[in-house]
């Protein structure tokens, strides 16, 4: 994974400097990331796998979408710059739910949104580089897995499930959002 800028926030989630994400990580620097779930018609959630060869969480079932916000970019654009990496989306129409704060490991400390929206299985094209594949689960599969503990998840898609399906989890809530979509011009 080729290293980027991403901007580095305080304690007030305010943008006070850049570094590249390898130093951002390293030190223990909070940044920006954003998450995106993308559910069929029929109400399924697209999950992915992350390769093997992942740094963190190598393995493990993941939002349809995760990404670093990088340096200069709103969290809009990081989900729709990240639809389009990850698994070859554009023009998703994009629901902002969440702002939240949380760590993921002693050196990973993000603030992020979540956004939600929908999507047609027969265009997505994920990225082999960083997706081994996708699935596309219920809510009750996905709290059924959670329960088993036998399936790694991501640490941020663990937190945002039970989030999401009203469960105790570790994040810090900064904003919820009112229902408004946001469209990809």
């Amino acid at each position: 994974m080729a290293d980027e800028w991403l901007d580095i926030l305080d304690n007030d989630h305010r943008v006070i400097g850049q570094a590249l994400r390898s130093e951002v990580h390293q030190r223990g620097w909070r940044h920006r990331g954003v998450d995106v779930f993308l559910f069929t018609r029929e109400g399924k959630l697209l999950v992915q796998t992350r390769t093997a060869t992942r740094a963190t969480f190598p393995s493990a079932l993941d939002c349809s979408v995760a990404e670093h916000v990088r340096a200069g970019e709103d969290f809009w654009q990081a989900a729709v710059r990240g639809m389009k990496e990850e698994i070859g989306i554009e023009g998703i129409a994009l629901e902002p739910l969440l702002d939240f704060s949380h760590s993921n490991s002693p050196t990973d400390h993000e603030t992020a949104r979540l956004f939600r929206g929908s999507v047609d299985p027969a265009r997505v094209r994920f990225d082999p580089e960083e997706v081994a594949r996708v699935d596309y689960y219920t809510l009750a599969e996905l709290d059924a897995l959670l329960s088993e503990g036998k399936t790694p998840f991501s640490h941020w898609f663990e937190q945002l499930l039970k989030w999401y399906l009203g469960k105790p989890h570790e994040l810090q809530i900064l904003k919820i959002h009112e229902p408004a979509t946001h469209k990809q011009e």
